[in-house]
């Protein structure tokens, strides 16, 4: 009947999205054909960076490796270990891996619902190159703590340099991949999930058959938990040698930027540095260029140590007036000159119990480097019109974004100063030499300012990571902070940040490598900046090859969605109203 309507069936995950929250339960046979994140989707996060040896999955450093060393690799823990243990190791290893991919999904599409997120495992675990995984079925239900999926793989990289090394195995052998899904889904489901082996090409099946469980559902002999790390048996415990606390174990980046944040080696070994040194009172020399943080380094050192309860009093020696240096370090006493009204304690003073941080040391004067020196040697100081000593409790940490050597040789800067503050020098490298951080501190970064503005901006195109990735960086840190907090402002929200609304100044691009939908390994364009650079043209053909530019980006996104205007949009960073508007102007 015309007055009546018949009602839509839906979805679980449909109805949870209408209500804004994620379902406990869910089933494969829910999702439509295409859900995201695709396959396609997921090659957007993979990058490779040109002439920098790095490979990135979103945020992840990646490595490639052939899979006839890592079936050698297998082979000697074989021989070496055994089966039992090689099992062991292999599993958790898989685990690890998936573990860190949930990760990923969670963090690059958050408002995907979990049957998706489930569903985007296999298809990440196909991207890497291991196995093609096929879903037959999978449904869950965090409420009860159930869950069940049945996969099949096809062309198993582990079952194929097992049968080169072994033969045709009487178990399953494929170890690591079975570990793999087993961290995937207990991460995203918050409880174990055990992933077996049915069938296994490596036993001479055509194919493998995996079929994963909640822990219990497998009973008392399930021997993955042990392999897995979840119960180890006392026999394999043994004392683990001294080690620096891992990133893990360390404290989560704070949302007021006030934490050092890195993965690279040259991140690590400052850090390093600054713990062998932090429990001491030495005086410590940073190095840097503008822009990497010496400031925040600075802070952080404050904090690991045992003055952290006392002041952190930062000084910009560059800031300071010649003829008002003596007073702003060490006070003035009360009529010392016209002007002085009240006594007043200089920063030596006021840091008494804490930390003294001088920045750009060597823009001081030479005469007020020798009146530092002084206060360093004998730990007290007179204040100016003042007539007797003060001891001061403090310790200096001086930073310099120039060679204090070259400046001593210059004669600008005192030798004995210099030592003094030489004690315990650390060097923190600019950022294009600690490229494996960028990733890290784009998230970061996000985050923070997505609080700070109050915005919701998702996160980075392709196009935006590939250009950080390459990009120079003469400001560091400081310069990586700014593009950010510009991409959160001028993109829009529940949209990524794409390249164009990062580099709107004059910034100097470079090439990089990324990996299309279909596989192939191409460069990434240079920006219209650096062709203008070289290239002079008239304003009229510049303006003309911007608007093919444009229309043949529009075209491309629109070929790659076939079609879809609403999909190219999205990839494009922009509103379907926008892009149908610029699509009708180019008519």
């Amino acid at each position: 009947m015309a007055g009546r309507r018949q009602d839509r069936k839906i979805s679980l995950a449909e109805a949870a999205q209408q209500q804004g929250q994620r379902p406990d339960r869910g089933t494969s046979r829910a999702l439509e054909d295409g859900a995201s994140p695709t396959l396609r989707d997921l090659t957007e996060v993979l990058h490779f960076a040109l002439g920098d040896g790095r490979i990135w999955l979103n945020d992840q450093r990646m490595v490639l490796m052939q899979s006839l060393v890592l079936g050698r690799l297998r082979a000697e823990i074989i021989d070496a270990f055994g089966f039992e243990t090689a099992r062991a190791i292999f599993m958790r290893v898989g685990f690890m891996q998936g573990v860190r991919d949930a990760e990923l999904i969670s963090q690059r599409f958050p408002q995907d619902d979990l049957t998706r997120a489930l569903a985007a495992g296999p298809r990440v675990h196909t991207l890497e190159g291991f196995v093609k995984v096929t879903t037959k079925h999978f449904e869950f239900d965090r409420t009860k703590g159930t869950y069940y999926g049945e996969f099949h793989w096809d062309d198993s990289s582990e079952a194929a340099e097992h049968v080169a090394g072994y033969g045709l195995a009487s178990e399953p052998v494929c170890w690591m991949q079975t570990g793999y899904p087993s961290g995937y889904t207990s991460k995203l489901l918050g409880r174990t999930v055990i992933f077996r082996e049915m069938e296994c090409a490596g036993m001479g099946a055509p194919r493998c058959l995996v079929i994963g469980r909640e822990a219990e559902a497998w009973g008392k002999d399930a021997p993955e938990r042990e392999y897995l790390g979840l119960e180890w048996r006392a026999r394999r415990r043994s004392p683990a040698p001294p080690r620096v606390p891992s990133r893990a174990s360390r404290p989560a980046p704070a949302m007021d930027g006030g934490v050092a944040v890195g993965v690279s080696t040259g991140f690590l070994r400052t850090r390093l540095m600054m713990e062998k040194v932090a429990p001491t009172d030495a005086t410590v020399l940073v190095i840097g260029e503008s822009g990497v943080g010496k400031e925040l380094f600075a802070n952080q050192l404050h904090d690991m140590s045992a003055r952290r309860s006392g002041p952190f009093i930062p000084i910009n020696c560059a800031a300071i007036p010649e003829t008002l240096v003596e007073s702003e370090l060490f006070g003035v006493e009360r009529g010392a000159f016209t002007g002085a009204i009240a006594s007043r304690p200089g920063y030596f003073e006021r840091a008494s119990g804490g930390t003294l941080f001088l920045d750009e040391i060597s823009s001081l004067a030479y005469s007020a480097q020798g009146k530092l020196l002084r206060a360093l040697q004998e730990r007290k100081i007179e204040r100016v019109g003042g007539g007797k000593t003060i001891p001061v409790n403090v310790r200096v940490v001086a930073a310099a974004n120039v060679d204090l050597s070259e400046e001593v040789q210059a004669g600008r800067f005192r030798q004995d100063l210099y030592f003094r503050l030489s004690v315990f020098p650390i060097l923190i490298p600019p950022l294009r030499e600690r490229r494996d951080d960028i990733p890290l501190l784009m998230s970061h970064f996000l985050r923070l300012f997505n609080a700070k503005h109050g915005r919701k901006v998702l996160g980075f195109t392709r196009a935006a990571t590939d250009a950080l990735l390459g990009y120079g960086f003469p400001g560091n840190i400081r310069e990586l902070q700014n593009l950010v907090e510009r991409g959160v402002i001028f993109a829009d929200d529940e949209r990524q940040i794409d390249q164009h609304h990062l580099f709107i100044g004059n910034e100097r691009l470079s090439s990089a490598l990324r990996l299309t939908d279909m596989g192939r390994v191409e460069q990434v364009p240079e920006s219209a900046a650096d062709a203008g650079r070289r290239q002079p043209s008239s304003p009229g053909s510049e303006v003309e090859a911007l608007r093919h530019a444009e229309h043949a980006l529009y075209a491309r996104a629109l070929a790659a969605a076939d079609g879809n205007v609403s999909a190219a949009a999205r990839a494009l960073g922009m509103s379907r109203a926008k892009l149908e508007y610029r699509l009708r102007k180019q008519r």
